[in-house]
């Protein structure tokens, strides 16, 4: 890491520029509500085929995974059948999920998924102190019929009755959305210590500074 260290300016200076760069933050903000509301329009397709996933409490269907609910968010992990441990990355995206109560109370029912069996699901998810709701897609073609294949990623589903469509997918770094590790990491002076950013003051690789929780 770089020694460079921001400007030191007066008070009446600080507030001056951070009053500017607010503005411009506010401005991202209302731009970022346009694009949401445009996601919501984005229109649907239906998901037909028989899935069966495999859970604590056995067989479920991709509408038993809604639980009643209407709406479904489904992270993709990278936990493949063999693989000694899950993916770092996908780690700490499952270490940021809030507290369930709270898309609960909007309709919205979430699950991980992972191509993986129940068994080594079960050992990696106490390994890391996990208790979000999983499920094995393992012996079933819905992470293919995802377009996920090896790689990680978050479907959204609809239920209309009991019709399921899927309306939104993101990957790659769309998955830094839903980290609020690199939300915080992006406010501060030091930033995420990657060498790609702007006023960079790290030269790590994009990601390579990640581990599993236990491991740094």
């Amino acid at each position: 890491m770089t020694t460079a260290l921001p400007r030191v300016v007066s008070a009446d200076e600080w507030q001056t520029e951070h009053e500017a760069l607010l503005a411009k933050e506010k401005e991202l903000m209302k731009a970022a509500d346009h694009l949401t509301a445009e996601r919501r329009r984005l229109p649907m397709v239906r998901f037909a085929k028989p899935y069966e996933f495999t859970s604590a409490e056995g067989k479920k269907s991709l509408l038993d995974l809604f639980e009643g609910r209407r709406q479904l968010i489904v992270y993709h992990f990278m936990l493949h059948p063999g693989d000694e441990a899950g993916c770092p990355g996908c780690s700490m995206v499952v270490d940021n999920v809030p507290h369930l109560a709270h898309l609960n109370a909007r309709d919205v029912t979430f699950v991980v998924t992972a191509p993986a069996t129940l068994p080594e699901i079960e050992a990696y998810k106490a390994r890391m102190g996990w208790d979000l709701p999983w499920v094995s897609a393992n012996g079933s073609d819905f992470t293919e019929d995802c377009g996920v294949g090896r790689f990680f990623g978050t479907s959204v589903f609809l239920r209309d009755g009991d019709d399921v469509f899927r309306t939104y997918f993101t990957s790659g770094r769309g998955a830094e959305t839903f980290s609020a590790v690199h939300r915080y990491l992006d406010i501060t002076p030091f930033g995420r210590q990657e060498a790609w950013e702007e006023e960079s003051r790290g030269t790590d690789e994009p990601g390579g500074w990640w581990r599993r929780h236990d491991e740094y």
